[in-house]
């Protein structure tokens, strides 16, 4: 096997000849994506990997230099494009990897058919006129609580950024998600997170995408996929009945629902009006 396939641990899965790489969000891994791959696997070919530092990749090859900005992992997103010579892929990225993987279609377009955003934020601080739903103060106050007691901190916060009180075994899944990466590494992806600014960005992309906004969703808020919508080109907008920041873990009969309708027609636009109307 390839170096790189081995670095981010990549698994190729599913019968179909279109490619669909599931890119995984802070402090998760491929495994994240365990409730919805099977959907996929009679149509599609199914790439899942790792990002370094993330899940089962060789941590050995992590770089505190390279992955201070997303561009870093952008560059492992674009080394198994090129490792695999794909073209035309559908990219799905949870929060982070959706800015993620517009990063890497700005790079090589060719390579990339279609985008689906789930709970994307172009910038976490809030900007004058843009709500990103975080203060400097809080974002200061999530890079402390990690660097004094991650696991403490993954425990705490995992309930709430699932949002499914009524299913607590949800949250411990991910929780344990978060506690297969390394504190020092889980702060640095922290801090390219939360300090990234991609929103002059949206502007020079114009691949269609989808933005899957989840309700109530403290990390992503409603403001932040607005945002996109309304500063990229082709880019479709669709709020979920879904609550909190991980759909597809959640509800993700509904996220497959909206991917799959996104791939096949790409004319859906759902504003929130709508769907609470």
């Amino acid at each position: 096997m390839h170096p790189i396939l081995i670095r981010n641990n990549l698994k190729i899965l599913g019968k179909g000849n279109q490619v669909i790489v599931f890119a995984h969000g802070f402090g998760c891994a491929q495994s994240s994506w365990k409730y919805m791959t099977d959907a996929f696997l009679d149509d599609f070919k199914v790439i899942l990997f790792d990002y370094v530092g993330s899940g089962r990749s060789d941590k050995t090859q992590y770089d505190y230099h390279k992955y201070s900005t997303l561009d870093g992992y952008a560059c492992d997103v674009l080394d198994i494009i090129e490792t695999l010579g794909l073209k035309d892929i559908i990219f799905v990225g949870h929060s982070v990897s959706s800015m993620i993987g517009m990063i890497a279609a700005l790079q090589k377009p060719e390579a990339f058919k279609k985008l689906i955003f789930i709970g994307p934020s172009p910038r976490y601080l809030n900007d004058r006129d843009y709500i990103g739903g975080f203060e400097a103060a809080d974002i200061e106050t999530i890079f402390t609580q990690i660097a004094e007691d991650y696991v403490s901190w993954t425990k705490a916060i995992a309930p709430i950024v699932m949002n499914k009180a009524e299913e607590p075994e949800l949250a411990g899944f991910l929780q344990g998600c978060f506690e297969e990466t390394e504190p020092s590494i889980a702060l640095a992806f922290a801090m390219a997170t939360f300090k990234a600014d991609y929103r002059d960005h949206l502007k020079k992309f114009d691949i269609p995408s989808l933005t899957l906004q989840s309700s109530n969703d403290i990390m992503a808020p409603f403001s932040a996929g607005e945002y996109i919508h309304q500063n990229t080109r082709n880019n479709f907008f669709v709020v979920m009945k879904a609550t909190g920041h991980f759909p597809h873990i959640s509800e993700p009969e509904e996220t497959i629902r909206e991917i799959k309708d996104f791939i096949a027609h790409e004319n859906i636009h759902t504003t929130r009006d709508e769907l609470y109307a």
